[in-house]
């Protein structure tokens, strides 16, 4: 790799501006270019605009390639870059429509010596490592249950999702597909493999096509159970909703972990009515945490450095096969383990 990469974004709209902000401050980068099949939005980034892919590949091959455009773009999107001689590509969640794609697009990336790597954030917000870190210490005593509250309060009304991301309304699988999917990905982060799921989801808001509210039970080893409990029609206790989306709470034998809506971590050992704050509240630059920065800078110094690299595509079908089984369970209404041995 060269000392300098050069990079590329496909898609300008809400979120592509975490991305564009965070790369901008990466050393090591350079923000070259930007493709959007709205040109005066592209180029309303200030950057290069293409409104093409091949226009923009004939202009500069980049190397990082940023996709930042809807599930059902990607499958194109990412044969295109693939084909054009690409060597790097990151890809936003939800990565592809189904299992399906995602499986066959990995597979013909890997064929062609291409790094693909899934764009999921949220297990590098900082209140996340921090609880990685107090579980690898075994800070915690023997964990026993794990519950993310999930209370995005955007979701209520026909005018829902509309000022931000108005795709959302038409998706047929929403709350799991879109939302819970970073909390899957986390609890496997936290956890380690699922080994069954039981789901229950519902549809509150008649505007939309998905689901909207629900809860996912999740077994890991150990007897550790986790709860992923989603509503977007309700809100929590936080000044910026947005910053941490929720509540995080881990118990465990010798103390509590409490994730706060101000993005403070407490721990609270056994038996003990005081906590002791471990992660301090202050104002984040980016997204919820400065976490597109701290993925994104992930993958550059692995680039750049070597080094373990989290969330290929190939690791991330496992979190896609686990979301199929949510869906699954909520739809014949009964729990289902997982088949590690057809797991990717």
């Amino acid at each position: 790799m060269k000392p300098s990469l050069d990079v590329a974004c496909v898609g300008a709209g809400y979120f592509s501006e975490f991305h564009r902000q965070a790369w901008q401050r990466i050393p090591g980068t350079q923000l070259c270019c930007i493709c959007d099949v709205d040109l005066e939005r592209a180029r309303a980034t200030g950057l290069n605009a293409y409104a093409d892919l091949d226009t923009m590949f004939g202009a500069l091959l980049p190397d990082i390639l940023d996709v930042i455009t809807p599930p059902s773009t990607h499958v194109a999107v990412i044969e295109h870059a693939i084909a054009a001689g690409v060597g790097v590509i990151i890809c936003q969640k939800p990565f592809c429509e189904n299992l399906e794609q995602a499986s066959a697009i990995t597979q013909r990336a890997g064929a062609a010596g291409v790094t693909l790597i899934i764009h999921e954030n949220f297990r590098f917000q900082p209140w996340f490592r921090v609880v990685r870190e107090q579980l690898n210490n075994q800070n915690l005593g023997t964990v026993q249950q794990a519950q993310f509250r999930m209370r995005t309060g955007d979701g209520q009304g026909p005018d829902a999702y509309m000022d931000r991301q108005p795709y959302f309304q038409q998706m047929e699988r929403l709350l799991v597909h879109e939302t819970a999917v970073h909390y899957i990905d986390i609890f496997r982060y936290l956890f380690g493999e699922a080994t069954a799921v039981y789901a229950d989801l519902r549809r509150l808001n008649p505007a939309i096509a998905g689901e909207d509210a629900g809860f996912i039970i999740l077994d890991y080893p150990g007897q550790v159970k986790g709860v992923i409990d989603g509503n977007r029609h309700l809100d929590f206790a936080a000044s910026n909703t947005r910053l941490t989306f929720g509540e995080f709470t881990v118990e465990g034998s010798e103390a509590t972990l409490q994730l706060h809506g101000d993005g403070r971590l407490t721990r609270r050992p056994f038996s003990k009515v005081q906590a002791q704050t471990i992660l301090e509240p202050q104002e984040w630059p980016g997204f919820a945490g400065d976490s597109v920065y701290a993925f994104q800078h992930h993958v550059v110094e692995h680039l750049l450095a070597g080094g373990i690299l989290e969330n290929s595509a190939q690791d991330y079908l496992d979190v896609i096969k686990l979301e199929e089984l949510v869906y699954d369970s909520s739809e014949k209404g009964c729990k289902l383990k997982l088949d590690r041995a057809n797991s990717h």
